[in-house]
């Protein structure tokens, strides 16, 4: 390696896939630096808000293999059940952790919570420098380094560079990176909703001909809701009075939880489909949103970024005498470009599948989930696949023979 290398991994982006990835790594001897746009404090970045997060039992297992489950677990409340149905059909399926022989097959915290745990952690890290307010604003690779220029004139060298600056990445604009991307013409309102019965920590999916529409248990017998609409019909939402709003929801998801009674502050982000052409380059790559943002169909936004952050840190750790070297890229490619390039593509498919007003498709999703529910083995992938896993990582969780 040439002289003036000033950090192993320098990650730009300090938002939840980003810090992750950093806290991967605390425990080795690299040197870690973060770059970030916003000042790094526990509640202050515009990504950690009041959203609902659901972590699969993937995600959860790479957090308590981080030794930072504990801490998250008191802000967290478990999935036992999944409800899936579609609006106006008579298809149900149902899929639940005792069913799959896990103690839950997802947890619910918000991004805030999520948020403020992961600074926490960062800030008590010793090999972790963080670097913030600051933008890059130019950066240079070369078979040996990046270097990266700052908003504040100062110049980095990196043996290894991660973009996890989100899906509208400065990264991949200043290496001009082309991108698929699908505009679904959806918009997702967010909110915070309470219900006269109580959850049971069930959460539901129900598919409508604008969008799903999800509801994730939380503290409090509150639910987070993700309610698709199509795109410009959520300004009227949005304007709508509390008890209007809750009325037109009610109409919209049914009474499977008795009346709602409340609603939080609603927010609103347009919804599509968008992966980067080439995530790999000399002395770089990009994670998370920066290289894939998906529709929260399936919600496997944040675990599939989670997931990247997870398989890098261990490729990082196996070529820790030069982890940019073309060696260390090369298999984090072959690891895990096929698994997100899997996850972008079904996300996708279902999209189509399920916002799809078609009458004849109607009835065949209604009879593909009435089937499903009564077919154990095909159920059980759908819970493996809901829950981030393969059914060999399963087994290995449990303890059991392949």
């Amino acid at each position: 390696m040439t002289e003036n290398i000033d950090f192993d991994v320098l990650i730009v982006g300090a938002g939840m896939v980003g810090t992750s990835l950093a806290l991967a790594l605390k425990n080795t001897s690299l040197k870690i630096g973060i770059i970030e746009a916003h000042s790094i404090e526990t509640d202050s970045q515009p990504s950690f808000d009041d959203r609902g997060i659901a972590l699969s039992y993937g995600s959860q297992r790479i957090f308590e293999t981080l030794g930072l489950w504990p801490a998250l677990q008191a802000y967290a409340t478990p999935i036992l059940d999944i409800h899936i149905s579609d609006r106006g059909h008579f298809g149900v399926t149902r899929l639940s952790a005792q069913g799959a022989n896990v103690p839950a097959l997802g947890q619910v915290l918000t991004a805030k919570q999520l948020g403020q745990q992961l600074n926490i952690a960062l800030q008590q890290a010793d090999n972790i420098e963080l670097l913030s307010p600051l933008k890059v604003t130019a950066l240079e690779t070369s078979s040996d380094k990046t270097t990266v220029s700052l908003s504040n004139q100062q110049k980095l060298h990196c043996k290894l560079l991660v973009a996890a600056d989100g899906q509208h990445s400065t990264i991949r604009e200043l290496l001009e990176l082309g991108s698929w991307q699908r505009d679904y013409q959806q918009t997702a309102v967010t909110a915070n909703v309470s219900t006269e019965r109580p959850h049971q920590n069930r959460a539901f999916e129900r598919f409508t001909d604008s969008g799903p529409l999800a509801l994730l248990p939380m503290s409090d017998n509150r639910s987070s809701l993700v309610w698709t609409v199509k795109t410009d019909d959520e300004q009227r939402l949005l304007a709508l009075s509390d008890e209007d709003f809750l009325q037109a929801l009610q109409q919209r998801f049914g009474f499977r939880l008795g009346h709602f009674t409340k609603v939080g502050k609603r927010s609103s982000y347009p919804l599509g489909l968008m992966q980067t052409d080439a995530a790999i380059e000399p002395r770089l790559l990009l994670i998370g949103n920066a290289a894939h943002s998906l529709h929260p169909i399936a919600g496997q936004g944040f675990n599939l970024g989670l997931r990247d952050a997870a398989v890098l840190a261990e490729i990082i750790s196996q070529h820790s005498d030069d982890c940019g070297q073309p060696a260390s890229l090369e298999a984090y490619k072959a690891w895990q470009l096929p698994a997100q390039d899997n996850i972008v593509k079904a996300t996708d498919r279902l999209v189509k599948l399920f916002s799809n007003a078609n009458p004849l498709l109607g009835h065949g999703r209604s009879a593909a989930l009435a089937m499903l529910d009564i077919l154990p083995p095909v159920k059980q992938r759908l819970s493996l696949a809901s829950m981030g896993l393969s059914q060999k990582q399963t087994r290995l969780a449990r303890g059991l023979p392949l």
